[in-house]
């Protein structure tokens, strides 16, 4: 993603640490948009962040007239708006099936991320980190299934895992070669190596796998 708008005038306000906005950068380069690219962190947000973000909170999706501070909504718009590949299914029944997922994520995952990246207490972030695992652990058998997440496509859910699976050593959650671990490791592994993966990393985000 470079600053020389291709196929539109978007500016995307992003944190280059933040799983949220991780998550809206991959769904750019899988739908190969660039964008005007905006690196900052919530502590220390530019002025023109305020001016156009009433929360003045990251991250923030500019197009033209349409402002947007919820990555689940900008995921859903850059996927409408830049219909191929797609990212969710075709049929009514499985696209509320998918958001039902991405729902379940941010209910049952990404609360714990943020548990671990901003809470204070040591009791906090270690139980945080063992139900995560256990979470991850718990779905690994359904990769035997299917290659992504509940799908034989990329969606707009793996975008989601995405994120948190790469952050793993970060979090200081260990998922261990074994029997039970393979499938997710499989998966973790073909994620990865998405061009459009390795495209959306910012420098921080490389440096949490070194």
């Amino acid at each position: 993603m470079g600053v020389v708008t291709k196929r539109s005038s978007m500016t995307f306000f992003s944190d280059p640490s933040s799983h949220y906005s991780h998550r809206v950068r991959i769904v750019l380069a899988e739908k190969g948009v660039t964008v005007d690219l905006i690196e900052t962190d919530s502590a220390h947000p530019p002025a023109e962040l305020s001016e156009v973000n009433p929360y003045n909170s990251l991250p923030t999706l500019v197009d033209r007239e349409l402002v947007l501070y919820e990555s689940k909504v900008m995921m859903e718009y850059l996927d409408e708006r830049f219909p191929h590949p797609p990212l969710l299914p075709v049929y009514p029944v499985a696209r509320a099936e998918s958001r039902l997922f991405i729902h379940r994520i941010e209910k049952d995952w990404c609360t714990l991320v943020d548990s671990i990246q901003h809470s204070r207490s040591d009791n906090v972030v270690t139980k945080a980190q063992k139900e995560l695992r256990e979470g991850l652990m718990a779905i690994s058998p359904i990769f035997t299934e299917k290659p992504f997440f509940m799908s034989e496509e990329f969606t707009l859910v793996d975008c989601c895992i995405a994120p948190i699976l790469w952050r793993l050593p970060s979090l200081g959650v260990d998922i261990r070669a074994s029997k039970q671990s393979k499938p997710l490791l499989a998966y973790m592994d073909s994620l990865f190596n998405r061009e459009a993966f390795q495209e959306s990393l910012s420098e921080q985000e490389r440096e949490m796998r070194l």
